[in-house]
């Protein structure tokens, strides 16, 4: 094997490597903001049940009238 193809083996070898932790980057971030929107979502749908389910929120026997 000449020295050149061997440099060149070896440059893109290095390169390959480099992508290959800029990507795992990429998808470690995607997978964190993933999981927050996901906790987001659970959040937000137990809040709409809560709402829906007549909490104290939206029950109006619990509601203190305007002119107190």
């Amino acid at each position: 094997m000449s020295e050149e193809r061997f440099i060149d083996l070896e440059t893109r070898l290095a390169h390959q490597d480099q992508l290959m932790h800029e990507l795992n980057n990429v998808v470690t971030e995607q997978q964190a903001k993933l999981m927050q929107l996901e906790e987001l979502c659970r959040a937000l749908i137990d809040r709409v049940k809560a709402v829906g389910d007549g909490g104290p929120e939206g029950d109006p026997a619990h509601e203190i009238p305007p002119h107190y």
